[in-house]
C-alpha cells in the first residue's frame, strides 16, 4: 500500500507509482482518485504517458482506450482489461494498494 497526498496529483495528469514492484498508473479526476494497471493490456506501453478523457485513459502507442473505473478496454486494439487497484479517501491523503 502506498499512501500519499492528493495534492501531489495534478488534476487529469497521469502518474506512475511502483507498488511492490508493479507499475501502477494513478489519475486524480475532479476529486477522485483512480489506479489501474500502468501497462497496456495491448501491448507493452506504459499508460501514464497517456491522455484523459472524461473518465477514459489513451494508450499512447495505438490509442486503445480504458475506463478509469472499471479498467474496461473500451476501444481495440486492447480488448483485455487493465487490473485495477483499491484506493481509500482520507480526505487530503490516499491509500493505493
Amino acid at each position: 500500500m502506498v499512501t500519499f497526498n492528493k495534492s501531489e496529483l495534478l488534476e487529469n495528469k497521469p502518474r506512475q507509482i511502483m507498488i511492490n514492484q508493479t507499475p501502477v498508473c494513478v489519475v486524480r479526476i475532479k476529486d477522485e482518485v483512480f489506479a489501474v494497471a500502468d501497462t497496456c493490456s495491448h501491448a507493452e506501453a506504459s499508460l501514464a504517458e497517456g491522455d484523459i478523457t472524461d473518465y477514459k485513459i489513451e494508450c499512447w502507442l495505438h490509442g486503445a482506450e480504458f475506463d478509469l473505473r472499471t479498467g474496461k478496454a473500451l476501444t481495440p486494439p486492447a480488448v483485455e482489461p487493465l487490473e485495477t487497484f483499491s484506493v481509500i479517501d482520507n480526505g487530503d491523503t490516499v491509500e493505493i494498494g
